[in-house]
C-alpha cells in the first residue's frame, strides 16, 4: 500500500527542508539574477511571480517530482471527461463542463451533457436580457429595479463576490442584494429598503431544502404577499436556481423560471452554473460568457501545460511545501483591490471545504497535514491591522498578493499608491529590517514568503481565469494528498444535528449532552411555542401564482 510520507520524494523534501532551514530568500536572488524571469509565468491576462518563496531550485525540482509521481494526470483527465472522482458520493465532478466552450460532446453515463448545459445557458440569456431591458414586468407592470439573491455557501459567496468585483460593469438601473445569514436582521434590513412591485427574488439552493435559504425565502415570500397584497403575482417576482424543480414549483415559482443545474455541480463550484444568474443579471449575459471564457482558458492551460510551467500546479506545490514541510498552518489572501474585498471569503470556502479532510479517498486516516486555514482582507486595510503579526509575529504565514494593473480613470494616483504599497510590503516581508544583524530586538526578521498575482485589468474574463486558477490549485493539492476534495461531510453533520435539535427540543432533548440540554432550556424560555408563532402565508397551489398572471417570459 502506497504511503505518501514514506515515498522517496517526500523523504527527499524533508531532507531539503532541514538543509535549507537557514536559507534566506534574498540570497537566492543574489545567487541567481535571473530568478524573477525563471519563477514568473503569464497565462492570458494573469501574471504570477512566485520568486519570493523560500524555495531553492533543488526544492522546486523535488516538488515537481512529487506532482509527476502522483495521480494528477489520471485524475485531471477523469475530472474533465466526466468520470466519477467524487468517490464517496459516487458522482463525477464537472464544473469545468459548465464553462466548456469546445465543439465536441461530453459524455456522462453514456449521455452528452452539453445540450442540457447549452439549453440552460440560453435560458439564462433570455431571462437576463428580459430583466435588464425592462421587458420583464412585476405584478404592477413596473420594471425590476432590485434583485435579491437568497442562498448560502456556494450559492451566495461566488455570485456575491463576482457581482461586487465587477461593479463597474453592473447595469445602471439594477441594485443587487445578497441574503445568506439566517439571522432575521439580515433579511429584515434588506427588505426594509425594497418595493415589492419592483423586486425580483432568486432562491438559490441546490436541493431546495437548505434550512437557512428556505427560511429566508419563506420570509421574503411572506413579506411580498403582505406588502403587495395576497393577489400579487408571486411568479413574476420569484425565480429559482435548483436541481429540485418540483419543490421550487410548490414554493410558487413557475416551472419555466426554475433554472436547472445538476448533482455533479458542487456548491462551491456552482457560480459557473445557473447559480451565476445574478452575475448575468448584473453584468449582462455577454459578460457572464466572458467569465466562462476566462475560466475555460485557464482550464486549457491546466490541461496542457507541463507541470514546470503550469500555474495551478506550481501554486499547489508551493502550498504543499509550506503546509507539509515548513509548518505553516494558514494562507493569507491579500487583494490590493477594493473590488476584490470578498475574494478571501470565497477562497476560504473553496479551499477549506474542499481540502479540510483527515482521511484519504479510501477512508484511511492521513499522517500529514492537508488544507490550510485561509483568511485575509484587502491589503491597504490589512497593513494597519494584521500585517504587524505577519512581519514580526511568531506565526509563519505565506501570502498571496493580488492586484489589477489598470487604474480607474481619474484615480491614477490612488492606484499607483496602492500598487507601490503592495510591492513594498512584498519586498519588506522578504527582506525584513535586520540587514543581516540580529542585535536589534525590535527588527523584523524578514524571510516571509509571498506570491504576487497581477491581473492586466479586472475584467469578467480575467476574474474567471483567476477563480479557475484557485479551483485547480486546490484540486492538485487534493490529488497529491490523496483526499476527496469534493465532498463535505463536516458540513452535512452540522446540518443534521441542527435539524435534530430543532425537531427534538422538547421530548428528546435529554438525548443530548448536559451542556446542550442546559443551553436548550435557555433558548426554550424565549420561544414558548418553539418557533415563530406567526403563521406562514401558504404558497400558491401547484406552483401557480395568485391573481392575474402577467406575461413575463417568452
Amino acid at each position: 500500500m502506497f504511503q505518501l510520507t514514506r515515498s522517496v520524494t517526500w523523504q527527499a523534501l524533508k531532507d531539503l527542508q532541514a538543509k535549507t532551514t537557514d536559507d534566506r530568500i534574498s540570497d537566492y536572488f543574489t545567487a541567481d539574477p535571473q530568478r524573477f524571469d525563471k519563477m514568473s509565468l503569464r497565462v492570458g491576462g494573469l501574471f504570477l511571480d512566485y520568486s519570493k518563496h523560500l524555495i531553492s531550485d533543488a526544492v522546486l525540482d523535488k516538488l515537481l517530482e512529487l506532482a509527476d509521481h502522483s495521480a494528477l494526470v489520471q485524475r485531471r483527465a477523469q475530472m474533465f471527461s466526466g468520470d466519477i472522482i467524487n468517490v464517496t458520493e459516487n458522482r463525477p465532478v464537472l464544473h469545468t463542463a459548465l464553462r466548456n466552450l469546445g465543439e465536441g460532446p461530453l459524455m456522462v453515463d453514456g449521455q452528452d451533457v452539453m445540450p442540457e448545459i447549452n439549453s440552460t445557458r440560453e435560458q439564462i440569456r433570455r431571462f437576463s436580457d428580459e430583466v435588464r431591458s425592462g421587458e420583464w414586468k412585476g405584478y404592477s407592470g413596473q420594471r425590476i429595479k432590485d434583485v435579491v439573491n437568497i442562498g448560502i455557501g456556494g450559492s451566495d459567496l461566488g455570485p456575491n463576490m463576482a457581482c461586487r468585483a465587477l461593479l463597474k460593469y453592473r447595469h445602471s438601473e439594477l441594485n443587487f442584494h445578497f441574503v445568506s445569514n439566517v439571522d432575521g436582521t439580515h433579511i429584515q434590513k434588506v427588505l426594509s429598503r425594497l418595493d415589492p412591485a419592483t423586486t425580483l427574488f432568486i432562491v438559490s439552493t441546490k436541493t431546495f431544502s437548505t434550512q437557512e435559504t428556505l427560511l429566508n425565502a419563506k420570509t421574503a415570500r411572506r413579506w411580498f404577499l403582505e406588502t403587495a397584497g395576497p393577489d400579487a403575482d408571486v411568479g413574476a417576482h420569484f425565480v429559482a436556481a435548483s436541481t429540485n424543480r418540483k419543490a421550487a414549483m410548490e414554493f410558487g415559482i413557475r416551472e419555466e423560471n426554475v433554472f436547472e443545474f445538476w448533482a455533479w455541480v458542487g456548491g462551491r463550484y456552482s457560480m459557473w452554473s445557473s447559480i451565476g444568474l445574478p452575475i448575468a443579471l448584473a453584468i449582462g449575459f455577454e459578460g457572464f460568457i466572458e467569465m466562462l471564457e476566462g475560466a475555460y482558458e485557464m482550464d486549457q492551460h491546466f490541461l496542457t501545460a507541463p507541470n514546470a510551467a503550469n500555474m495551478p500546479v506550481l501554486m499547489a506545490l508551493i502550498g504543499i511545501w509550506y503546509i507539509n514541510f515548513q509548518g505553516a498552518e494558514t494562507q493569507a489572501i491579500v487583494p490590493y483591490d477594493q473590488a476584490l474585498h470578498q475574494l478571501p471569503a470565497f477562497l476560504q470556502q473553496l479551499d477549506m471545504e474542499s481540502n479540510g479532510k483527515s482521511v484519504d479517498i479510501f477512508g484511511r486516516p492521513v499522517d500529514y497535514k492537508t488544507g490550510p486555514i485561509v483568511w485575509g482582507q484587502t491589503g491597504s486595510n490589512g497593513q494597519h491591522a494584521f500585517f504587524q503579526l505577519l512581519h514580526q509575529g511568531t506565526r509563519y504565514v505565506p501570502i498571496d498578493f493580488i492586484a489589477s494593473l489598470k487604474p480607474e480613470p481619474g484615480f491614477e494616483d490612488h492606484h499607483f499608491a496602492l500598487l507601490t504599497n503592495m510591492l513594498a510590503q512584498a519586498n519588506a516581508f522578504m527582506e525584513g529590517s535586520q540587514q543581516g544583524s540580529d542585535l536589534d530586538p525590535y527588527s523584523c526578521p524578514g524571510n516571509r514568503p509571498s506570491s504576487t498575482l497581477l491581473l492586466d485589468e479586472l475584467t469578467p474574463k480575467n476574474l474567471g481565469a483567476l477563480l479557475a486558477l484557485y479551483e485547480h490549485k486546490v484540486f492538485v493539492q487534493g490529488v497529491i494528498w490523496n483526499i476527496n476534495s469534493f465532498d463535505q461531510w463536516g458540513v452535512q453533520l452540522g446540518k443534521r444535528i441542527a435539524g435534530e435539535i430543532s425537531s427534538r427540543i422538547d421530548a428528546h432533548s435529554q438525548d443530548f449532552d448536559t451542556s446542550t440540554q442546559g443551553l436548550l432550556q435557555l433558548v426554550r424560555a424565549h420561544f414558548p411555542d418553539h418557533g415563530p408563532a406567526r403563521q406562514e402565508v401558504p404558497a400558491p397551489e401547484s406552483g401557480k401564482p395568485r391573481g392575474k398572471r402577467r406575461k413575463a417570459s417568452s
